[in-house]
């Protein structure tokens, strides 16, 4: 990461809050919990914790990715939803913007990941030593030179969504790690967590918060 660390001050914006669960909506830039480094101490959780002092992480999301973050208020909430996402019973959408036309209308990417130790943070497909990693994938419309598409992460790796689109020869738009030449060129990484649907800790209800997608 760069040392070039300049996140944005937007307020915080809340989606859904009760008493076991607090989602909000992380801007693009922010990171999700601290960097090594007090220039890196801004943080989604830090301002999170400065309203909701009890909150607690569950997740996480790239500093480049914007969308849907759950955090817990209780410790039991927590435990909860922590079980959720390792079982993948969470169902997580992603909108992002790839690079250039994807032919094929939708389709499974299914490669295992595992860290580039000389180049992390960043991943690339594994045979022998990855961690198995599954996106569903949809077109939803043709854009000058892109593709605006819907992804259904079935697994939680690393930069998961990223490597996968690059696999399928279409970076996403702006990824500072795996994006070259034109692929590079947009504000930010077009990549938004779209929507969560988790079981509600009290009582196991399904619930669904979207946040909407800022490009």
């Amino acid at each position: 990461m760069s040392s070039e660390y300049n996140p944005p001050q937007d307020p915080l914006v809340i989606l859904h809050h009760d008493h076991e669960l607090l989602l909000v909506d992380k801007p693009s830039g922010l990171l999700s919990v601290p960097g090594k480094g007090e220039h890196l101490a801004d943080c989604l959780i830090a301002r999170v914790q400065a309203v909701f002092p009890e909150a607690l992480l569950v997740h996480r999301l790239d500093r480049d990715t914007s969308g849907v973050m759950v955090f817990a208020l209780t410790p039991h909430a927590q435990r909860h939803l922590g079980l959720q996402f390792e079982k993948r019973q969470v169902k997580k959408t992603y909108l992002a913007r790839v690079f250039g036309r994807v032919e094929e209308r939708e389709g499974t990417v299914d490669l295992p990941l595992l860290v580039d130790w000389p180049n992390r943070p960043k991943q690339h497909v594994d045979f022998e030593n990855g961690k198995p990693a599954v996106t569903d994938w949809k077109v939803l419309r043709y854009e000058e030179n892109a593709t605006r598409m819907r992804l259904f992460p079935q697994t939680g790796r690393s930069h998961q969504l990223r490597v996968h689109m690059l696999e399928l020869g279409h970076p996403i738009l702006g990824d500072p790690f795996y994006a070259t030449g034109e692929a590079l060129n947009a504000p930010r990484l077009m990549l938004h967590a779209e929507s969560l649907r988790l079981r509600h800790p009290d009582g196991g209800k399904g619930l669904t918060i979207k946040a909407k997608c800022p490009f």
